[in-house]
């Protein structure tokens, strides 16, 4: 019996690969043109514009970068004066990051930017695509990490 050949047009790890490539370089350069950020230092300013300071050690959970990008990121933040480091109460080794005024003011300019980017991009599917879609992704997402 003949071997099965792939169709990479057919193979679902190619075409999320391709989505989140083409999703990605597209946010990419309008973050770096628009507001000077880099994908992984919009990843943190986004976590920790939700509410409580973090630790590089939550970051890397919450944005599922390893650490040595999250290291990166949260230094060029720091030496840009958008995030702050405050010791940590119990940890001498770890320090809480959070959003200076300054990081603060360009999260809230960038917030309707990437909602403005999300709605045209879900003007292409209806709500339920998307509900769908989003359980569709947290199933994959589970799965890969399962993998590991």
């Amino acid at each position: 019996m003949a071997a099965k050949k792939l169709n990479l047009d057919n193979f679902l790890p190619y075409r999320l690969s391709i989505a989140s490539n083409a999703l990605s370089s597209r946010i990419a350069a309008e973050y770096e043109n628009r507001f000077g950020l880099k994908i992984p230092e919009w990843r943190l300013m986004a976590v920790l514009g939700e509410g409580q300071p973090k630790t590089q050690r939550e970051l890397v959970e919450a944005t599922r970068m390893d650490k040595v990008t999250v290291n990166r990121a949260a230094k060029a933040l720091a030496d840009r004066h958008l995030i702050g480091r405050q010791a940590h109460e119990v940890d001498g080794r770890s320090h809480h990051l959070d959003l200076t005024e300054t990081g603060r003011s360009l999260y809230d300019s960038i917030v309707p930017a990437a909602l403005a980017s999300e709605a045209q991009l879900e003007s292409n599917i209806s709500a339920s695509e998307r509900a769908t879609l989003m359980a569709i992704l947290a199933k994959l997402t589970a799965a890969a990490e399962d993998y590991g």
